[in-house]
Formats: C-alpha cells, sequence, structure tokens
C-alpha cells in the first residue's frame, strides 16, 4: 500500500500548511511529512501571497491526491467519520462548512498585514482598519459560534475542521497582540493547548530560515 505523504512548507510562516496538518492530526490519520524548504521560489510565492494556486498542504493517501484545504478537510470527513471533523447535526454542519468557506476565501487584508510568524513577537502593531474589518468578522464569528455551541471550541467539546482553520489566525492574534474580549481569548487558548498546535509551535520554533518580506518591522 502506497505511504500517506502530507507535503507542507514553513511550520513557522505557512498557514495553509498549518490547517491541512491539524485538520490530518484531528482526524487521527497517520502520515509522513514532506516539508518544502521556504526558500522554494514556489512556497515563498505562496506564503507572500503571490501565488495564483494552493500548493500546500498536499496529502496522498491510498492512491488519491488532494491539495486544496477545503477539499482536504472533507476527504478526511468521509475516510474518517468518526472524528468528528464536521459537526454530526445538519445544521451545525452547514454553519461550520460556511465559516471555513469563508475563512478560505476571504480576509485578504488580514493575511497582507498580519502574515503568520509563530516566533514572531511585535509590540505596539498598528492595525490599520482594513485588517481591523476582518478581525472583527472573525470574532464576531467565534462570538456566535461559542455561544450557539458553549465552547470551549468552536461548534463544541471537541476541535473541528472550523478549529483547524481558523487556527492560523489564532497565532496571529498572539503574535500581533491583537485585544480581544475574555470569550474569545479563552478560546484561542483553548486552541494553543491543543497537544497537535503544541507540536507545531514547537518545531516552528526550531526553524532556522528566515523570510525576510514576513519579518514585519512595524
Amino acid at each position: 500500500m502506497p505511504k500517506t505523504v502530507l507535503t507542507i512548507s514553513s511550520k513557522n510562516y505557512g498557514a495553509w500548511s498549518l490547517r491541512g496538518w491539524l485538520m490530518c492530526k484531528l482526524a487521527g490519520l497517520s502520515f509522513e511529512e514532506h516539508v518544502i524548504p521556504p526558500d522554494d521560489p514556489s512556497m515563498k510565492a505562496e506564503m507572500l501571497l503571490l501565488s495564483s494556486s494552493m500548493l500546500v498542504p498536499c496529502l496522498q493517501h491510498q492512491g488519491i491526491k488532494v491539495w486544496d484545504t477545503l477539499g482536504l478537510g472533507e476527504y478526511l470527513a468521509e475516510i474518517k467519520p468518526k472524528a468528528g471533523l464536521l459537526p454530526a447535526d445538519a445544521k451545525a454542519r452547514a454553519h461550520c462548512r460556511a465559516i471555513c468557506g469563508e475563512m478560505h476565501s476571504g480576509f485578504a487584508s488580514l493575511r497582507g498585514a498580519l502574515p503568520m510568524n509563530i516566533k514572531g513577537r511585535f509590540k505596539n502593531f498598528k492595525v490599520w482598519s482594513r485588517a481591523q474589518a476582518d478581525i472583527d468578522r472573525i470574532t464576531a464569528i467565534w462570538a456566535e459560534c461559542l455561544a450557539t455551541h458553549g465552547g470551549p471550541f468552536l461548534f463544541g467539546a471537541h476541535p473541528c475542521m472550523a478549529d483547524a482553520m481558523y487556527a492560523p489566525v489564532v497565532t496571529r492574534f498572539i503574535t500581533y497582540g491583537v485585544a480581544l474580549d475574555p470569550a474569545c481569548t479563552a478560546y484561542c487558548q483553548h486552541v494553543m493547548a491543543l497537544p497537535a498546535m503544541q507540536e507545531w509551535v514547537a518545531a516552528a520554533s526550531l526553524e532556522p530560515d528566515e523570510i525576510d518580506e514576513l519579518e514585519a518591522e512595524f
């Protein structure tokens, strides 16, 4: 049987890689990592939002290749239905898919102004109005989900596909010191406390590579 391989890029800068990797971990899928160096031109273009298509993460599993993050999440939900990547309730499942899609296609200002940089810490970071509008929308999504489903994760007691999709945003809020209300702060703490997130952050801290364009200086 072919090996199960997940191709990812930098763990410090690779937001899409984190999403797919975390989905695989939450699904309980065993896989080998293939890490493309962040100085590879195609990976660098992707992380700088200059690429028209997302090449990572890419999962190869039993002769099937899935590279779009939403497609990857749906595939994992099919092959690992008991993992709960999608909520069991139809209404909650539709809501989960909607906010995952919004994350997948939106929030361009946030992505550009606050790039993922897990090792970075930027004090007194100035958030401009367009990025702040994205932040306000994201925290509104979180607040609605937490109030509706009781937390501590977006759709209840266990992390799901939506939490994986928003996990890079959690790291961004920490990196740039974004002020949050108590409920959203607690949510971020629960996400960061996940064993898989701790594993990812520990690996990111060991990366020697730096991408100058992603090192915010203001």
